[in-house]
């Protein structure tokens, strides 16, 4: 099968998110203390923290600040009064985007996050302006290559509860509820699968092509974004492309 990629999407801008990783561990230490604070700090019982730490030890952030992070959100040491919050809004082009952010000040972050919307040629909306166009889904990513048999996969996939899967070029892209995902994961990993991607997103419904020049500018949007140290994720309906990035 073929069809669009919504693992694409995530890779063109990811070197840039890992090349500020001060920046990323910093984030992932916000999702984790939430996460610790929400759910209590046991990842065995917790599955909103496993998969935050998880996250965390997939981009080798140390463990000495994921155990930290656990303990400000359990409340064992000093930590910030975080609270989760979602911003909708309008890109370049009127695609939509929808800003999840980790906040101790909800005015400043929804003033920064206005400006940044406006500074960049989009404008942020009203909650639930752009959310119906977004299902909240796990996203599995396998490489098709290293794992020829897709039959096998598909099957190992459909098995473990998944919602979908699809071939996409050089990837396999495996759908899940997002109450599942976690489950679903581990199975694959059982199973002896190792994946590219694996994460909760928000996916759009009907992905849309813009053209080069205002996928630059929605890139510049989304990037400034995500340089705002109180988001901590970003999604538009765009389909980004590798020129866009450059």
């Amino acid at each position: 099968m073929a069809g669009h990629s919504h693992s694409a999407n995530i890779a063109v801008r990811k070197g840039k998110q890992d090349s500020q990783r001060a920046k990323l561990f910093s984030k992932l230490g916000r999702y984790i203390m939430v996460a610790a604070k929400n759910g209590g700090g046991d990842p065995v019982t917790n599955l909103r923290l496993r998969y935050a730490i998880d996250k965390a030890r997939s981009v080798s952030m140390p463990k000495e600040k994921i155990e930290r992070a656990v303990l400000k959100g359990t409340g064992e040491l000093e930590g910030e009064l975080l609270e989760e919050t979602i911003y909708e809004g309008y890109g370049p082009g009127g695609v939509a985007i929808m800003v999840e952010a980790l906040t101790d000040n909800r005015a400043r972050t929804s003033g920064d996050v206005r400006v940044i919307f406006e500074k960049n040629g989009g404008n942020m909306g009203l909650p639930g302006c752009v959310g119906y166009m977004f299902d909240r889904k796990g996203l599995i990513v396998l490489d098709a290559k290293a794992y020829p048999d897709e039959d096998a996969v598909m099957t190992a996939a459909l098995e473990a509860e998944a919602e979908d899967f699809k071939k996409v070029d050089d990837v396999y892209e495996i759908i899940t509820d997002a109450t599942k995902f976690l489950n679903v994961s581990q199975s694959l990993t059982d199973a002896g699968y190792e994946a590219l991607e694996s994460e909760v997103k928000q996916l759009a419904k009907a992905p849309t092509d813009v053209e080069v020049e205002i996928g630059r500018k929605i890139v510049k949007l989304l990037d400034a974004l995500d340089n705002n140290e109180d988001v901590q994720n970003v999604f538009s309906t765009a389909i980004i492309t590798e020129a866009m990035s450059q």
